[in-house]
């Protein structure tokens, strides 16, 4: 069974005060815990910002993230960028978007996730790039500067959609 998992009252105060002085994988596991994503997508994260293997489980008997939801089978989010994936509007909005954050957040340590978004083709891809840039940001300035670049990224899409 696929479980969703959203931060706790006690999750979203440890993002925004380090109280509990968590390593920085375990933060940012904290950081990608959203309410959508199952722990199968989250699991994935894992080896990427070499957390432990027990990530959520430590999370959880912390009281910073409850399961919210489950499902018998994973659930897959619909893309933001469905059905626009091929729009060279959006396309572009979103590679300015991401090449300016690369600039401003990471700087010169940036330089490998910028390849990354230079090989995107379209907004799609960008937007299956948006984990990764906000655990660069993450690890780079504060879990709480990334959480606000996802949310902007979001109302820059849905911005996007209302001008459309």
């Amino acid at each position: 069974m696929a479980y969703i998992h959203a931060k706790t009252a006690a999750g979203r105060q440890e993002i925004e005060d380090r109280a509990r002085r968590l390593p920085p994988a375990l933060r940012s596991i904290l950081l990608m815990v959203d309410g959508q994503r199952d722990d199968t997508a989250l699991t994935a994260l894992l080896p990427g910002l070499r957390a432990p293997d027990d990530a959520l489980a430590q999370l959880s008997a912390m009281g910073l993230i409850e399961i919210v939801g489950g499902s018998a089978a994973p659930v897959v989010a619909a893309a933001l960028t469905a059905g626009r994936e091929q729009d060279p509007e959006l396309y572009k909005r979103l590679y300015d978007w991401m090449s300016e954050s690369v600039r401003r957040h990471l700087g010169l340590k940036g330089y490998f996730m910028q390849l990354k978004v230079e090989r995107c083709t379209d907004a799609g891809s960008l937007e299956k790039l948006w984990p990764d840039m906000a655990a660069a940001i993450s690890k780079a300035k504060s879990p709480a500067l990334a959480n606000r670049w996802l949310e902007e990224t979001h109302a820059l899409l849905h911005t996007e959609s209302v001008i459309a």
